[in-house]
């Protein structure tokens, strides 16, 4: 397979109602949306994911379109690919930039499924058609608003509820939660809000019965969160730390949590994406989805990933109408009791809107053989 063509789309979507977590408020988001020609004509998609800022990771959309393009595409277009896992060796050479890296290996691989007219799935283990799914709610100063939006969502059918939180806003509105869904699936994702002089304060959070604490301290913090999953009963999840095969082996040697918040971009994509799930199986440890406020490319992509069997836990690949107005593709995902149907067809198994596509964002052609 030769890669004779690479196109992206930059695009900005509206968000229906702004996002706000311990490191910021969201109301728009920003995303490229990569197409991969191969000598065939066949074409991939993948979506180019970081935030405008470096306040998740140090990644952001503009560093990363820099490595894309002067770093990771030249290795690209001067290759035979056999596989898609190839592209995760070519790319060795670059350190770091995961998310840059994962746009184009995502397109790969759909690239590579749509040549052998297969669903992506069908490249992993055990798959089903439909799956769980739960929903991130921003940080909401009114309580009573929080309670009804909570209530809305379970009424959509949603499984699971993660409450994002920061000192000062935390027992509180899990009281709330708590007083009105007594039995309510629920954790919370503190984004690295806290440290390791909090451990007194976060102990308190095991009185509401939460699946997980996500990511409550920095994001290269693996002694401080062991330290506090030695004395909180809660489960700590690691999100922001985990960017690797070798973060999740660390994690585990430490005993700095008992979940895994795996994100494809952020691991650099579906090939490295597999072994920490290999891993996890292996030793144990609660592995789950989760999400950038991906457009309809990366949600598809997410799906296709999260039918895999071993994801027992519902991730956060919530419908399209859940953050926009509307979607890039010819039809939208939407949740239905509670699950959402993994796309059929060939690849990640969506269509683009070229309407919306162009509504939204801007075309740029990238390299063209």
């Amino acid at each position: 397979m030769k890669i004779h063509r690479i196109d992206r789309y930059c695009v900005r979507l509206p968000l229906r109602t702004p996002f706000e977590t311990s490191y910021g408020r969201l109301t728009e988001k920003a995303f490229d949306i990569i197409i991969v020609t191969d000598e065939l004509g066949n074409q991939g998609f993948g979506e180019l994911v970081p935030f405008e800022q470096p306040d998740y990771i140090e990644e952001t959309i503009d560093t990363a379109r820099i490595i894309s393009q002067k770093h990771l595409i030249p290795l690209l277009i001067h290759t035979n690919i056999c596989h898609p896992n190839d592209v995760s060796a070519l790319f060795e050479v670059v350190k770091g930039n995961q998310m840059a890296k994962s746009s184009l290996e995502t397109a790969i691989w759909d690239l590579y499924a749509k040549r052998n007219k297969k669903s992506l799935k069908a490249y992993f283990k055990e798959t089903r058609a439909q799956i769980p799914v739960g929903v991130s709610v921003g940080i909401q100063t009114d309580l009573s608003k929080l309670t009804d939006l909570v209530n809305g969502y379970i009424d959509q059918g949603y499984q699971r509820v993660k409450l994002k939180i920061r000192p000062g806003y935390d027992l509180e509105p899990l009281e709330a939660i708590r007083h009105k869904f007594p039995e309510l699936p629920l954790m919370v994702d503190a984004n690295s809000a806290y440290t390791i002089a909090d451990i007194p304060h976060l102990k308190q959070l095991d009185a509401y019965n939460l699946a997980m604490i996500e990511q409550p301290f920095a994001a290269n913090d693996f002694l401080e969160h062991a330290q506090l999953q030695r004395e909180i009963k809660t489960s700590i999840c690691l999100d922001e730390n985990i960017r690797s095969l070798k973060d999740c082996e660390l994690a585990f040697s430490l005993g700095s949590c008992r979940s895994i918040n795996l994100k494809i971009p952020r691991v650099g994509g579906i090939s490295e994406a597999l072994k920490i799930i290999d891993f996890c199986k292996e030793k144990d440890l609660l592995v789950w989805l989760g999400g950038m406020f991906e457009s309809g490319v990366g949600r598809a992509l997410n799906l296709q990933f999260a039918s895999q069997n071993i994801f027992t836990f519902p991730g956060d690949i919530s419908a399209s109408d859940r953050y926009y107005y509307e979607d890039i593709l010819t039809e939208p995902i939407k949740i239905q009791n509670g699950e959402i149907q993994v796309p059929d067809g060939i690849g990640i198994g969506v269509t683009l809107s070229e309407e919306m596509l162009l509504k939204y964002g801007i075309y740029e052609p990238i390299f063209v053989k």
